[in-house]
């Protein structure tokens, strides 16, 4: 019986951690313009750090990264993609602010 439990609440831990549920947040997303120094989007900070759920983005922003399509500058600054929170708002604005995502 001792055995079964210690069992049971391992694979509880397993289960209900993120060794068994994958990483929350879904690690750095590199994005590569063509024109400007590339951007890496953190789930991490988005999610962890300023307590997003994924629900904020998913499905309504981005669906899968195969689906996903590039956007230009001037479609965030009209509220596409990263635009949707990015825009003077929800967070600092994407009008400008070059150099806090193109590092």
């Amino acid at each position: 019986m001792k055995k079964f439990l210690l069992l049971l609440s391992l694979l509880g831990v397993f289960f209900f951690s993120n060794i068994g549920l994958g990483r929350i947040g879904g690690g750095d997303i590199p994005f590569a313009p063509k024109k400007a120094k590339g951007v890496v989007f953190s789930h991490d900070f988005h999610v962890t750090d300023l307590g997003l759920t994924c629900q904020r983005c998913h499905p309504t922003l981005y669906v899968t990264r195969a689906k996903d399509k590039p956007v230009t500058m001037a479609e965030m600054n009209q509220g596409k993609s990263c635009g949707a929170c990015h825009n003077g708002k929800d967070a600092f604005t994407s009008k400008g602010n070059c150099f806090k995502c193109h590092q």
